[in-house]
């Protein structure tokens, strides 16, 4: 979804609220009114702004008995970010890693497609650069391994506890592992299904392009 339209969505939940704002009144309808838009205000924010932004993480903590004017300057302050540019903004360091992560699945494909090579070389390409396109993710969170020995299943599960992470992303990243470990570890039959790896590398270049941000 582009910038312009995530603003459009942020100004329509901002209009939504601006009554209500003014009106400011404390009685039972209102509080139920106030808990359904503080609960779509909430679900807007992980869903664009990210589930481990700031934005997120402070609509979350408010209390049940936020006010009307919390969740307007909440969203209008989101919408702002948003028009100075710095949605989606990476550093430079982070994006550096995101381009070589990139690069490595380019290099993946043009291994499956060479008909010489078995794909299970492509298979352990794939699986080390989903790896560290997980390590760099867990890393720019700040989360830690507790002691866990690290790879993508670990990554995986400490990504999935901070709610980074849907319950599908989980089970396609066991998926994954698998295929890479099979090749990993030369159990080439496991791996010759040069269709099956295939739908590996599509399956993580979606995923990082959902997730590179």
């Amino acid at each position: 979804m582009t910038s312009e339209e995530v603003v459009r969505h942020a100004e329509a939940l901002i209009k939504k609220l601006e009554p209500l704002v003014a009106a400011q009144q404390r009685d039972r309808g209102n509080v139920l009114t106030l808990e359904g838009i503080r609960a779509e205000v909430e679900e807007f924010l992980k869903n664009f702004a990210g589930r481990q932004s700031s934005f997120a993480l402070r609509a979350e903590g408010l209390s049940s008995y936020a006010t009307y004017s919390e969740l307007h300057s909440l969203l209008a302050g989101f919408r702002d970010y948003v028009q100075a540019g710095l949605f989606g903004a990476l550093s430079p360091e982070r994006q550096a890693k995101l381009d070589v992560v990139c690069d490595l699945l380019e290099q993946a494909d043009g291994l499956l497609s060479n008909s010489s090579l078995h794909p299970g070389a492509a298979a352990v390409v794939i699986g080390a650069t989903l790896e560290e396109f997980l390590r760099n993710w867990v890393e720019h969170l700040g989360l830690g391994l507790a002691g866990r020995k690290p790879g993508i299943q670990t990554y995986s599960d400490v990504l999935k506890q901070a709610g980074a992470l849907t319950r599908q992303d989980t089970k396609d990243l066991v998926s994954w592992a698998g295929l890479r470990n099979h090749a990993a570890h030369g159990e080439w039959p496991e791996v010759s299904d040069r269709t099956r790896v295939r739908n590996m590398l599509e399956g993580v270049n979606l995923f990082l392009r959902r997730y590179g941000t």
